[in-house]
């Protein structure tokens, strides 16, 4: 055994060759995406590693694998889950033979998500077990864990790592390479009474899993990481603590008990419990913690999952606690926990306030420290006259093609009615001022189906999809077929930055390498497109202006499903050019600022600039400005 300073993500992705995973395939998003490619980068030779085209194909590639033995991980956020749900809720009535832990990040807040969704319902929903560690040291244990439970009981497992446990740094302690294992899959054995789902197994194996689940309620009461602080129940007096403190109690999981455990530093003082596995729920060890409480705040993200268990306990066993949390408002009911915000729900909850302070503690002051009225209101004081930060909005990259493919498309379609569909990446950030391209975004691949569905009421609307590349192979190709066989009247605009950029510049199919290193044939988009029945297919550079804006002209009026792809490689896989530069000439218009909206470009002392240090030379606000005084670059005209 070593230490080693790792990300969470990285944890877990080494906890998972630890335990010999075979196969791991997944989906790149925010923020699961570096436990598959830590993977990659540290797999032994044996160990198969992918970027699947969605989430639902690297769930049924893993499921194929393990029904031949193999241990696997599907990675995704939870998201990808909802695409993966259809393979999944039917694998829980199958089963697995290998291991198979299905990694799903939840992105409280959301940091870069469209949805809070909680994946504990999924497990609930889909009646997988489900774990939830609270720290990166544990997140390295317990995925090692997970694949001894999924094997013990033949089921897919959830490991469900929330983003600051997948994105904090710690130093963990981790296997040497001598000791990892090497599982070695036996095969695929054909049992169609197992493999082959029927009306009749689903039936049978229905009662088998709720039996299952009901059996594992007990084991996972003696799951060693689901625990009650102090580890005897019975309260010692101190008169450091109010008399009402001792009969009340405080249950959290996942990173939310790390921030409780932080803020009660003399834990011993307030029963505290520990839920890992929120599914099936440990309900003895609950009916344990509770017994003897009069009142229990349940601090957790991102929905009321351990209050709501906890209430139907108490209802169950006659139990005469009041259950708190997000239902009874004193938890927030959306966005991150953090460690202030749960430091304050403590101490209102204990009625500490600024008094008997020993128990929640300054996070700069030792666990053995005492700490005064006083110095609670200090920092209470010098918290509030922290200066909030700036607003920073996202924006397109300075040189971002996708920047000049929405101008292109909003130059055509002066004084048109139009609605522009959009989608899921980097691309979502044409929404913004002053570009204002992006009317609707639904999930991944919906603009298409969207745009369809306005034009069905509103025949006069010109109707604009966007998808990005990736997504195009992820989830778009179902729309278009779908709307080329509905003979609907659309434009498809591809925009083909070559990579998969919003979360990390990943391959995909259309890039010609696999997250293996392998250099295989690209799939062209034109050549599918054209496949699937779509007769007219322009490609073409949308740095070149005049061109973007005659095509989209050409092509808009054409009837039926047309589509143009813009390519043109994202400016972080690609050299800058020189940086333009701005000459006497300027008329100070700021055209090339409230037409594009470039950060690269400011106005600092009355006169129009552009920072060198940002600019990528596309010449894009070269091509913009009516006197022709911005130069350099890549010169387009």
């Amino acid at each position: 055994m070593h230490d080693e300073f790792l990300m969470g993500n990285a944890a877990i992705a080494m906890g998972a060759i630890a335990s010999g995973v075979n196969l791991v395939a997944g989906y790149p998003g925010t923020p699961s995406t570096e436990v598959l490619e830590t993977i990659a980068k540290h797999r032994s030779k044996d160990t198969y590693v992918e970027w699947s085209v969605n989430e639902k194909a690297a769930m049924e590639l893993a499921a194929g694998a393990s029904y031949a033995g193999a241990r696997t991980m599907v990675t995704m956020k939870q998201v990808g889950l909802n695409v993966a749900s259809d393979p999944l809720m039917s694998l829980e009535y199958v089963g697995i033979k290998g291991g198979m832990v299905i990694l799903v990040a939840d992105d409280p807040g959301p940091v870069s998500s469209q949805t809070e969704q909680d994946t504990r319902h999924y497990a609930a929903f889909s009646k997988l077990p489900c774990f939830d560690p609270s720290s990166a040291q544990e997140a390295y244990e317990m995925v090692q864990e997970a694949y001894e439970y999924s094997e013990q009981y033949g089921t897919p497992v959830f490991l469900r790592p929330t983003t600051r446990v997948c994105h904090g740094y710690a130093s963990i302690t981790v296997k040497d390479p001598d000791e990892y294992i090497t599982h070695t899959p036996d095969g695929f054995v054909k049992d169609s009474k197992h493999f082959v789902i029927f009306p009749r197994l689903s039936y049978a194996n229905h009662a088998k899993i709720e039996a299952r689940n009901e059996e594992l309620t007990h084991v996972f009461s003696k799951y060693s990481r689901n625990k009650i602080y102090p580890e005897t129940v019975e309260h010692t007096s101190s008169s450091s603590v109010n008399e009402s403190c001792s009969r009340k109690g405080i249950a959290s999981g996942g990173i939310s008990f790390t921030y409780v455990m932080e803020t009660l530093k003399s834990c011993n003082m307030v029963r505290t419990m520990k839920v890992s596995t929120p599914f099936p729920f440990p309900e003895d060890l609950a009916v344990t913690f509770l017994t003897g409480l009069d009142e229990v705040l349940c601090i957790e993200e991102l929905d009321p999952v351990i209050e709501r268990e906890l209430t139907y306990i108490c209802g169950k066993y006659h139990l005469p606690v009041k259950i708190y949390g997000k239902l009874t408002h004193h938890i927030s009911a959306s966005g991150e926990n953090t460690r202030d915000s749960v430091t304050q729900a403590i101490r209102t909850f204990l009625e500490l306030h600024n008094t008997d302070t020993q128990i929640v503690n300054d996070p700069h002051t030792s666990a053995g420290g005492d700490s005064s009225a006083d110095n609670s209101s200090a920092s209470d004081a010098m918290a509030s006259a922290v200066p909030e930060l700036p607003i920073r909005p996202p924006v397109l990259c300075a040189g971002c093609p996708h920047r000049a493919s929405f101008y292109a498309v909003k130059q055509a379609m002066k004084g048109r009615k139009t609605i522009y569909c959009g989608d899921i990446g980097c691309y979502t950030l044409g929404n913004a001022m002053p570009l204002d391209m992006v009317d609707t975004c639904l999930c991944m691949g919906a603009g298409l189906n969207i745009a369809q569905g306005v034009g069905r009421i509103e025949p006069d609307t010109v109707c604009f999809a966007f998808v990005g590349d990736s997504t195009f192979f992820a989830s778009a190709i179902t729309g278009v077929v779908n709307a080329v066989y509905n003979q609907a009247d659309m434009t498809l605009i591809v925009l083909d930055n070559s990579t998969t950029a919003m979360t990390g510049h990943q391959p995909h199919p259309g890039t010609g390498q696999t997250m293996m290193g392998e250099i295989v044939a690209k799939i062209s988009i034109e050549a599918v497109l054209h496949g699937i029945g779509v007769e007219i297919v322009k490609t073409v550079n949308p740095l070149h202006l005049i061109e973007a804006v005659d095509t989209i002209k050409e092509v808009a009026d054409l009837p039926g499903v047309k589509a143009v792809i813009f390519k043109s490689p994202c400016i972080a896989i690609v050299p800058p050019n020189p940086a333009l530069h701005i000459h006497d000439t300027c008329i100070k218009c700021k055209c090339c600022i409230t037409e594009l909206g470039c950060p690269a470009i400011f106005i600092e002392d009355g006169k129009v600039q552009i920072d060198p240090s940002l600019c990528t030379g596309c010449g894009l606000c070269s091509q913009v400005c009516p006197v022709h005084a911005i130069t350099g670059g890549d010169d387009h005209e």
